[in-house]
């Protein structure tokens, strides 16, 4: 594929801070906050040599548009590799505390950069789900784009709830530029999820349903049911984050979780840990997850919201 920059950027300062050509078409935007009200110069100075971190585009705070690392490679943005070689990753600057708030400058120039981008890359439809696993598991059409955010990847605010809560917003409003139609496209019929009190037990099941979604609100309103996918496996409520009884054993898939000194954000983190499969000793409330867990091997404090029970 050959990759193009967009021609709405007023100043190029790009960042050595990327991972070469990205290793997958873009089919995904990741808009940030900056956590300052920043000016598109300034954004690209956020990311000398040495950070462990960059974007591909920013928004100053009066609405002009930075290049920090081209389109073509894979940016160092979500704490993800798999979002960030597929995604064009954005900063925008924003104010310093939550909710993050952005100006009209920076908003209106966000619609227009992600007009671009999506036109630019062959999409008729920018999708927003506001659920995770939707999205990452949604096969998109060869017309659309979906956004994806930062907070599913790692224990941060990001993009802020100013902007999360605009999100909706922000697709129609491509969508609509684009000529396409905003909607959001129909579950895969070809996936079940079952809402049942135990896998084992299937006359308590009281639903079955294509939309992951529809199937978590039936799981809501029914105290004591979850939702299972089709290997029997319980997906929601997230297993790993409701109280139980310990010591018991999680899967930790993501490459940048954090191993923090006490049970919450407020902690020092001290390293990530490992992908692999951990006992947890003790459970914990605590500051930036749902529930905190306790590793056997004395090594500190993980985040539950990030984990699979196993």
């Amino acid at each position: 594929m050959a990759y193009t920059n967009s021609s709405l950027v007023s100043y190029t300062g790009l960042s050595p801070n990327h991972s070469g050509q990205r290793t997958h078409s873009i089919d995904r935007i990741t808009p940030h906050c900056v956590v300052g009200q920043l000016s598109a110069e300034t954004i690209c100075a956020c990311f000398p040599a040495g950070r462990d971190a960059s974007c591909n585009y920013g928004i100053g705070t009066d609405g002009r548009v930075s290049l920090c690392v081209e389109e073509k490679n894979r940016s160092w943005c979500t704490s993800s590799n798999a979002n960030d070689q597929r995604a064009i990753t954005i900063e925008c600057a924003s104010d310093k505390t939550e909710p993050y708030t952005m100006n009209s400058a920076v908003y209106a120039t966000l619609v227009k950069l992600c007009t671009d981008i999506c036109k630019r890359n062959g999409k008729s439809k920018l999708l927003w789900f506001a659920d995770k696993d939707k999205s990452l598991n949604y096969n998109l059409k060869s017309d659309e784009m979906v956004i994806t955010v930062h907070r599913w990847f790692a224990n941060k605010s990001c993009p802020g709830d100013w902007l999360y809560a605009r999100l909706g917003d922000l697709a129609e409003k491509v969508t609509a530029a684009l000529g396409g139609t905003a909607q959001t496209p129909s579950a895969d019929t070809s996936v079940w999820y079952r809402v049942r009190k135990t896998w084992s037990d299937s006359k308590s099941q009281i639903g079955a349903y294509h939309s992951l979604s529809n199937a978590k609100a039936c799981a809501d309103k029914n105290a004591g049911y979850s939702v299972f996918d089709e290997s029997g496996k319980a997906i929601y409520p997230n297993a790993a984050a409701s109280p139980s009884a310990v010591p018991f054993m999680v899967r930790v898939s993501i490459s940048d979780l954090n191993i923090r000194k006490g049970p919450g954000t407020n902690y020092a983190r001290t390293q990530y840990i490992p992908v692999g499969t951990y006992t947890i000793v003790e459970e914990a409330d605590g500051q930036g997850a749902s529930k905190w867990g306790r590793l056997k091997s004395g090594a500190g404090w993980i985040s539950l919201d990030y984990c699979t029970k196993v």
